[in-house]
């Protein structure tokens, strides 16, 4: 019996002493094996909510993408249709042009003096053509030259004409808008 009594009374040291060796392993960093399966749940469950969150993400970028890749598709449809649009209705002001010069063509009673002056209503009809699409000519003689809108294909020395006075003009400019077509070739005294 004294066996007993002694292993009663070491009983209570000995949990005392357990007790005291969780608390020791708690403070340096150590976790019973219950709290380690909490800790490992907890993980997960952080790990799941990470996984969802980066398949939401992916998800999110792929409709990015794909909507990026049908507004590329579509800005380029667009620019040809209107490409297509600003030819036809180009084409469309120069078709009657190419009908009355047929017609020139194709009379063969009519005198000098009637080619002449089919070919100077033809030119009076594409002039105005150009102007209803907004191209304007430009390049007289007397005007001042400005490198940005002539180019001086020859130079005079002439008294009778001012400084850099345009003397004649070989070809005439044309620009739409602010934009230069083409620059005036023309003959500049200086």
């Amino acid at each position: 019996m004294n066996q007993e009594k002694q292993q009663a009374a070491e009983a209570p040291e000995q949990e005392k002493k357990a007790a005291e060796a969780q608390e020791a392993a708690k403070e340096n960093g150590q976790s019973t094996e219950e709290e380690k399966g909490q800790e490992a749940e907890a993980v997960n469950g952080e790990l799941e909510a990470l996984r969802s969150e980066l398949a939401e993400v992916k998800d999110r970028l792929l409709r990015s993408l794909a909507e990026y890749d049908n507004f590329r598709k579509r800005s380029l449809k667009d620019r040809e249709n209107a490409c297509r649009q600003a030819k036809s209705e180009v084409l469309l002001k120069i078709l009657p042009l190419v009908d009355n010069f047929e017609r020139a063509a194709l009379n063969e009673s009519a005198s000098f003096a009637d080619y002449k002056k089919g070919v100077q209503m033809i030119h009076k009809q594409f002039c105005e053509s150009l102007q209803s699409l907004g191209v304007e000519a430009f390049g007289e003689a007397g005007d001042t030259f400005d490198p940005n809108l002539h180019a001086a294909v020859m130079h005079i020395e002439d008294d009778a004409y001012g400084e850099n006075e345009i003397v004649d003009v070989f070809a005439r400019g044309y620009r739409l808008g602010d934009q230069i077509l083409r620059p005036a070739s023309v003959r500049v005294a200086n």
